[in-house]
């Protein structure tokens, strides 16, 4: 690297420091004085009158619309609409974001009509009842705002990303808050560069710029996992933390990435992946950065990255912090963070931006800090909070944080945004709101005593707060709707991910138990060997993907008996197996590696190997006539269907070969998938089905289902021939093109077979709303067959 690209990190944060110092002291001053009180006073009795409601004709007609929990996020957003609420509701949030985020004053005509543009985006998009069914930050949501903006590739590549670090997230660490977190930084860089793009832009240059966002968004939202929340876990011990921030710090310092170094085996794999996926996001960042924006990307990534360090190693058992050592750190952290954003994007210099933003980043940090203060306390952390809680009767000299917070509250209003009222009302909004989430939270008496403490000082401008605290309205905003709706579903999915591969497991050992043929003991003048044909074929490592669906819908959705279907479990997985023995055979696949093992041709012979298959078949038919706990008219449909289902696999198997070296469209491929795949996850779902006596419109809608997945099941398979791993997939790879097949990747090339997976995926996901079952095993399996490695 360039000497002049080279930073002076002692340089660099003393300038910084120095700012920040300016600003603490002119705080301080403002504390000292106690400014705040009469200004925010009066702010508030005006800001009332907006939030105080008594009861009107209105409200009581409209009684029987209870107020909806703020948690409930497609409920909450109906209550909002029904009660005219919600233009409002959405005007102060994206006021607020546009404060916050893009650095912005409300004062300007300009602001002022793009944020009345995307509360009417946003409120037409929360209002379609595609939007209350597929939330924005879900995998379909997100793949068909994709396809909108002609980015599917992009988000592909961001959904296999995150779905890698969130396995990666080691035990002591929230991968819940780490993903959340990552998804919101990737957020906060697109709504600057959309910001930044206007409305001038050309469609391909706007996905252009959108996918250079995303990759840039996570790029730099990964130092929050890996570098943030990594050293404040305890993931590393101590002398690996040091060595980690050195290396952190030597790459700010010189541009360029250490080797990874040596590390205890404990922690190795971990710091392997994690420092080759920064390296990776660092050169990205790098290499997207103009000459002249590079060095002051640098120095600010710097002074971002060594506050947080000089914060992190605090000691709370320290009784001598200065206010000016709580202070300073938390003033720059706060502010390089949301700086840093459009550094990393290019964008151009904006000295407003950059004087908003420094003044308000601690505005927000100390709201999270007293929201976060218990958990602080009991981690042993220091913040203002914490501190001011240990030693406030000790150090008379000890700024009291919650007057610094309403003194920053009040320079903000009245000196950085020049008293403007719509600054004035989303400000006071977000502070209200926040201690109202705070009493919720703790619970009452605990608030008070907080209050007591905190507020001691000014009591009648604490009567005048918690008045507010207990009877103002309309103070919630949709970020912290979304953000708590992002972490409900990502706990739930979590959750309920463990439940399905526990599930799978569970039932797949249940279902190998059962699947064993007994020999026949009868006297025998010559060995057969067909009975030990089959059980070597169905002991091989199979997935038992069918039974296990066939169980799961059956007996926990249709509440059918376990010991009633096992004849029609065995059944499914005779079938399938059947099928692949068919497959392997030199005149069909002429594959010679099934499950893990060789395939039957291969250990006994052809003929044999037919016989078995032909065997397997009879006795799933034989399975399938035993069901005697069913009314009889249901079995005799299931076989019927049964047959239907196997004499079309038949048909599409032929088809198969017969295509074998041709080229097919993508119709053809699409028809012949369904035959292969599609009908052995729908007989798997229809059958109990069929027991159960569902009705019609839901084993339609199970049929589309089953249809997609198929496809989606297919198109990942063809995928993973190509890029799978021989010792992960259990079979040989690369045999459609040993064997000049039309597969999706060859017609429609790596990308686009991942396109059309996902295509397959959403539509199998929404077909899912038309079920009237439980349907979380089958969300799952989606996700499974989506994102599997063998």
């Amino acid at each position: 690297m360039n000497k002049e690209l080279l930073i002076n990190e002692d340089s660099c944060y003393a300038a910084a420091e120095q700012k920040a110092s300016d600003y603490f002291q002119s705080l301080y001053l403002q504390v000292k004085q106690k400014n705040y009180i009469p200004l925010i006073t009066r702010d508030i009795q005006s800001w009332k009158h907006n939030h105080i409601h008594h009861q009107s004709l209105f409200s009581f007609f409209s009684r029987g619309k209870r107020k909806s929990d703020p948690r409930d996020y497609h409920n909450y957003i109906k209550y909002l609409d029904y009660t005219g609420k919600l233009d409002n509701y959405l005007d102060r949030s994206i006021s607020y974001i546009f404060m916050r985020d893009l650095g912005k004053a409300l004062d300007s005509n300009e602001t002022q009509t793009r944020i009345q543009q995307v509360v009417s985006n946003l409120k037409n998009h929360l209002l379609t009842s595609k939007a209350a069914e597929t939330d924005t930050f879900s995998m379909v949501g997100m793949y068909r705002w994709a396809q909108k903006e002609g980015i599917e590739s992009t988000i592909i590549w961001l959904l296999n990303k995150l779905k890698i670090v969130s396995s990666h997230i080691p035990q002591g660490m929230d991968p819940d808050h780490a993903q959340r977190k990552l998804i919101k930084i990737i957020a906060g860089v697109l709504m600057h560069e959309i910001e930044e793009m206007g409305i001038e832009i050309s469609p391909k240059e706007r996905s252009q710029k959108l996918d250079r966002a995303i990759k840039l968004g996570y790029s730099y939202g990964l130092t929050y996992p890996f570098i943030d929340d990594l050293l404040d876990a305890n993931v590393l011990s101590d002398n690996e933390k040091k060595q980690y921030s050195e290396l952190i710090r030597t790459t700010l310092i010189t541009g360029d990435v250490p080797e990874v170094g040596e590390w205890a085996e404990k922690n190795k794999n971990l710091i392997t992946y994690v420092h080759s996926e920064l390296r990776e996001a660092f050169e990205f960042i790098k290499a997207k950065q103009s000459p002249e924006t590079l060095k002051s990307f640098f120095e600010q990534s710097y002074v971002f990255f060594h506050s947080q360090e000089v914060d992190r190693v605090k000691d709370l058992s320290n009784e001598n912090y200065t206010n000016e050592d709580l202070y300073i750190p938390i003033i720059l952290k706060s502010s390089s963070s949301r700086l840093i954003v459009r550094s990393v994007i290019n964008a151009p210099d904006d000295e407003g931006f950059d004087n908003r933003t420094f003044f308000y980043g601690i505005y927000n940090q100390l709201a999270d800090d007293f929201a976060d203060m218990y958990d602080d306390m009991k981690n042993g952390a220091v913040t203002p909070y914490t501190y001011y809680l240990k030693y406030h009767d000790k150090r008379t000299d000890l700024i009291n944080p919650f007057e610094l917070y309403w003194t920053v509250i009040s320079n903000l209003i009245h000196n950085v945004y020049h008293s403007n009222s719509k600054a004035c009302e989303v400000i006071l909004d977000r502070a209200i709101n926040g201690l109202k989430r705070f009493k919720e939270r703790v619970g009452t008496k605990k608030y008070n005593e907080v209050m007591e403490l905190f507020a001691s000082g000014n009591p009648k401008f604490n009567t005048v707060i918690q008045k507010m605290v207990s009877k103002a309205d309309d103070v919630d905003f949709f970020d912290k709707l979304l953000r708590d709706h992002m972490i409900t579903n990502l706990k739930n999915d979590r959750r309920e991910q463990e439940v399905f591969q526990e599930s799978i497991e569970s039932v797949r050992e249940q279902i190998n138990e059962l699947l064993p043929i007994p020999k026949d003991e009868t006297t025998c003048l010559l060995k057969e060997p067909i009975t030990e044909a089959a059980n070597y074929s169905l002991e091989g490592d199979g997935k038992r993907l069918r039974p296990i669906i066939t169980w799961i819908m059956g007996i926990n959705e249709y509440k059918l008996s376990q010991s009633a279907i096992v004849p029609l479990l065995r059944s499914l997985e005779f079938m399938h197996t059947a099928s692949l023995i068919f497959d392997d055979l030199p005149s069909q696949d002429n594959a010679s590696i099934r499950r893990g093992r060789s395939t039957l041709h291969m250990v006994y012979n052809n003929a044999i190997a037919e016989l078995t298959g032909l065997f397997l078949t009879q006795k799933a038919i034989e399975e399938q006539a035993s069901l005697d706990q069913f009314d009889s008219n249901s079995v005799l449909s299931l076989i019927q269907y049964s047959a239907q289902m196997t004499a079309e696999m038949c048909k599409g198997q032929a088809m198969d070969l017969g295509s074998r070296g041709k080229p097919l469209t993508l119709e053809q491929l699409n028809m012949l998938c369904f035959y292969k795949t599609g009908i052995a996850f729908e007989a798997a779902l229809i059958m109990p089905a069929i027991l159960a006596n569902a009705t019609e419109l839901e084993r339609q809608a199970l049929k589309k289902y089953a249809y997609h997945a198929g496809i989606a099941f297919q198109i990942k398979d063809d995928l993973l021939d190509v890029e799978g791993d021989l010792n992960t997939l259990g079979k040989s790879i690369g045999k459609d093109a040993e064997n000049n097949n039309s597969t999706f990747v060859s017609i429609l090339g790596s990308d686009g077979a991942k396109k059309a997976m996902w295509e397959h995926y959403c539509l199998a996901m929404e077909t899912l709303q038309e079920v009237p079952r439980n349907t979380s095993f089958l969300k799952h399996l989606l996700n499974y067959i989506v994102n599997r490695d063998h």
